[in-house]
């Protein structure tokens, strides 16, 4: 009787290590995150930092349940990339090493989806760690952005830019970028400040997704432009910038349709209306996402059939909610294998994925190991809530 409970006191003891543990954080933050708390990016230069990294660190951490990493990276950002001051300064989404030898914002420009990462981040560790001034930056930040990168647009409604400089033309036009715009975080924004008009946004964004003109095959671009044709009309555009490419930035809109609560009442339209990517990916002789096609035509472009890991891994969530589990089951096999070959301890450094590519990752298997779940008023429901002990 005695071994018995002892090896039933075992099991459950693994059993919580498996929940609380996220060993594919851990090594990511080994790999990413210096021990001050900044962010290098494989994907930028070696010296070069990002926003949309720190912020999608400070998730991570979040789910993790990893409060020191947590409090060290939202730190690091604020001084660095808001000057201290996230009440003015929205965080310079590029920091490094500049052209005279200094170390600093390269651009001060934002980027809009990292900031709301931060904040949605900042939210949500102050309700389940019980830390209040998580809170009031979040605030900050949010009125920030409420300020400088929220617009009413004509025959549109309220819009979110992707960031304060470079969005907004002469002659009506400006300029959006959907994977820019997580549901969850909207319907969160909401939650937190009911007057600023967020399930607006929200609905916008369903608009521009749905928008059948500069859309026919539904897919999700890079960039959609919105051109006015009146002082109350307008029409969503190809994005006269760059083009009618749907690729790296886009499909992240996919995995965020897919993790949307399934009550929310804009998720089956969202679903519906990026159908393509499943007609698209189950036409190709890989049946894996093709790294690049064009929403006008849904014209593949060739590339030797190359499709990134990532691509399957932000594209798991979005195929299971629409019920086509093969091609979910396909995409989840393939990004398991590449982990498993990566991170084994015999592989060199060499053969661990790319900043982006596990990047996605993280965001893809920590859903499909419910980590996390987005609840329909925007909240994250996170595994060790229940089952770990609570870092305050």
């Amino acid at each position: 009787m005695a071994l018995a409970a002892l090896g039933a006191v075992m099991f459950a003891g693994s059993a919580q290590a498996q929940t609380c543990d996220w060993p594919l954080w851990q090594n990511y933050a080994k790999r990413f995150v210096q021990d001050d708390g900044r962010v290098l990016n494989s994907s930028m230069k070696p010296t070069e930092s990002s926003s949309e990294g720190q912020s999608y660190a400070m998730f991570f951490a979040l789910v993790g349940n990893d409060r020191a990493s947590f409090d060290k990276l939202w730190t690091w950002t604020k001084a660095n990339m808001s000057g201290s001051d996230i009440s003015q300064n929205l965080p310079g989404w590029l920091w490094g090493k500049k052209a005279d030898n200094t170390w600093g914002v390269i651009d001060q420009n934002s980027a809009s989806d990292a900031d709301l990462w931060m904040a949605y981040a900042l939210l949500e560790a102050a309700r389940v760690w019980n830390a209040p001034q998580y809170r009031a930056d979040a605030q900050l930040l949010l009125a920030n952005v409420e300020r400088n990168l929220i617009v009413r647009v004509p025959g549109l409604g309220k819009m979110l830019l992707p960031g304060p400089v470079g969005y907004v033309h002469a002659g009506g036009l400006w300029r959006f970028n959907p994977s820019y715009q997580v549901l969850a975080q909207l319907r969160r924004f909401q939650k937190e400040r009911p007057n600023a008009g967020w399930n607006e946004v929200a609905e916008s964004n369903a608009r521009m997704l749905a928008d059948s003109a500069s859309n026919p095959h539904g897919l999700a671009a890079n960039w959609v432009g919105y051109r006015a044709t009146s002082a109350n009309t307008g029409l969503f555009v190809v994005d006269p910038f760059s083009d009618d490419l749907g690729s790296y930035d886009a499909i992240r809109t996919y995995m965020w349709a897919g993790m949307t609560a399934k009550g929310d009442p804009l998720a089956a339209a969202m679903l519906k209306s990026l159908g393509g990517i499943s007609r698209a990916t189950a036409a190709s002789a890989s049946g894996f996402p093709p790294e690049k096609i064009h929403v006008l035509t849904g014209e593949v472009e060739k590339n030797n059939g190359y499709s990134p890991m990532g691509f399957s891994a932000s594209t798991i969530a979005f195929f299971q909610a629409r019920g086509e589990t093969a091609l979910a089951q396909l995409q989840k096999a393939k990004v398991d294998d590449a982990l498993a070959k990566a991170l084994a301890p015999s592989a060199p450094d060499s053969a661990q994925p790319i900043y982006y590519d596990y990047m996605l990752s993280l965001f893809s298997q920590g859903f499909a190991d419910q980590k996390y779940r987005f609840e329909q008023d925007g909240t994250v429901k996170l595994s060790w809530e229940a089952a770990c002990a609570v870092t305050r």
